[in-house]
């Protein structure tokens, strides 16, 4: 039986970097607030794994120099930090075969972190403190009180329903207007946008090949690849500091009806472009970030529109001005990215606060 568990000031839905980022920022302007998270563990798509010496990043794995709020966060958090591996020649496929290329044209100067990307949501999950944060709280439904029409009604399949008198939904567009029910309140042009915005990285399915070391570096290689070929079509080097934990990791993009890649497919890729070495890894990780119905809509495949990021429609407030999108999708600097993540949040933080201080 569904009973109201408390009135918050306001309620976010999603407990990845975006939402936990703004659940913060409203936090330290003195309201009370509530994170609903439909997974098991916070991250959203910031999902790393132990691995002998470190750890692995099966979704978001870089940030850049110039991305001023991750940087501050990393910093403040005294998250270790280590630049991506440059070093050594790329790799080119195509039907004729793998070809060696002259220097690395894959990739370019990044950052990334010691204990991966997901220990940025759990260091900004420690701010929030016990009992802000629920997990496996499916947001089922929002809808207005018709006897306190200045509160939201956010139901979840834990039997609980919050009164929020302000929302921010941190998920992506898409994936919110498939998944919850808002009753119609969405007006039609704010709906078909969030439904046709596609969900970055939401089609991909990361491949990542752990290793006992990194010997594509012995031969003078970067770990990093295009292919015209597939399943990968695009590799890169995923070690940690001093090439421990030794990993490549790869981007498979099958499209609508089509399976994530064999473990016999990504091992044939693998050592027609690294060598016989390749065909041992110690694990093979194959996220296919499709099946997250936290993540993706079941239709993600299908949206690919993707000059929607950012549109200034997102960065209006919906449900009568109780409501607010904070996805990276969203962001109108760096979208898709965790700077974007934060970029969102933050507006989207600024709004409710503003909100909150001029409607009784």
């Amino acid at each position: 039986m569904n009973e109201v568990s408390r009135v918050v000031d306001v309620a976010v839905i999603g407990a990845g970097a975006a939402g936990l980022y703004a659940a913060d920022l409203v936090r330290r302007a003195g309201h009370s607030v509530v994170v609903l998270e439909g997974r098991d563990r916070v991250g959203g798509r910031l999902l790393s794994v132990p691995a002998a010496g470190g750890t692995l990043d099966l979704g978001a794995t870089w940030f850049w120099s110039n991305e001023a709020q991750v940087n501050e966060v990393v910093a403040a958090e005294g998250l270790v930090a280590f630049r991506q591996y440059l070093d050594g020649d790329a790799m080119f496929q195509n039907e004729q075969g793998a070809q060696r290329m002259q220097g690395n044209q894959v990739d370019a100067p990044s950052g990334r972190l010691v204990d991966g990307t997901q220990s940025i949501t759990h260091a900004l999950a420690a701010r929030l403190g016990d009992g802000v944060i629920h997990l496996e709280a499916v947001v089922t439904t929002v809808s207005e009180v018709p006897e306190a029409p200045e509160v939201l009604a956010i139901a979840t399949t834990c039997g609980q329903i919050w009164h929020a008198r302000q929302l921010i939904v941190a998920v992506p567009p898409a994936t919110a207007e498939a998944r919850i029910d808002f009753g119609g309140a969405l007006s039609e042009p704010v709906r078909s946008l969030a439904a046709e915005t596609p969900v970055w990285m939401g089609n991909i399915v990361k491949v990542v090949a752990h290793y006992a070391r990194p010997f594509w570096r012995n031969a003078g290689l970067a770990g990093a690849a295009f292919s015209y070929t597939g399943p990968m079509r695009e590799l890169h080097d995923m070690s940690g500091p001093h090439g421990t934990p030794a990993a490549v990791f790869g981007f498979a993009q099958p499209g609508a009806g089509h399976p994530a890649p064999t473990e016999a497919e990504i091992i044939s890729q693998l050592t027609a472009l690294f060598g016989s070495e390749a065909a041992e890894p110690e694990a093979l990780h194959v996220q296919d970030w499709r099946t997250e119905p936290m993540t993706s809509p079941d239709n993600v495949d299908d949206l690919t529109k993707y000059q929607t990021y950012g549109h200034p429609l997102f960065g209006e407030p919906i449900l009568n001005g109780r409501g607010h999108w904070a996805s990276t999708e969203t962001a109108t600097t760096a979208p898709g990215h965790i700077e974007g993540a934060l970029q969102a949040a933050t507006r989207a933080a600024q709004a409710v606060v503003v909100r909150l201080a001029t409607v009784i």
